[in-house]
């Protein structure tokens, strides 16, 4: 029994999740609308009776070919008067993922309490320094 080696099983290593990863996953499981999407589709329901058959009319109107080169040239003038920053950056702030509420809340505490602390740290040792200098130089 000695004389048999020991199985080697082969070391899985997982890389660690990103946070782009997380935040995925997290979106993913909140099965409960927030509070915003909730009031988004409450005013879409009570808007749609009303800005539906304007849509719908206004999707009409710029199919016939007269309004098709309208809006080609339209869509001309918004690529000149927008720069490609703009729009880059309003893309860009689409694919950002937001704190909750919550989270927000919290890291604002944070910050507000480290500010104290730090603030009331300076002001103690600017308050000692100036006793200390007053002390030597004035005597």
């Amino acid at each position: 029994m000695a004389d048999q080696p020991a199985k080697t099983t082969k070391r899985v290593v997982k890389n660690p999740e990103t946070f782009r990863e997380r935040a995925i996953k997290a979106a993913e499981t909140t099965d409960k609308p927030g509070i915003f999407s909730r009031l988004k589709t409450l005013i879409r329901k009570l808007l749609s009776p009303i800005f539906g058959p304007l849509k719908r009319a206004w999707l009409k109107l710029f199919s016939i070919q007269p309004f098709k080169s309208i809006a080609k040239l339209a869509y001309w003038i918004g690529l000149i008067i927008f720069p490609v920053y703009l729009r880059n950056s309003w893309k860009e702030l689409k694919l950002v993922s937001w704190p909750s509420l919550k989270q927000s809340r919290q890291l604002t505490f944070a910050v507000l309490v480290f500010a104290i602390i730090f603030g009331s740290a300076v002001a103690t040792l600017d308050y000692g320094l100036d006793k200390l200098f007053k002390h030597i130089l004035l005597k």
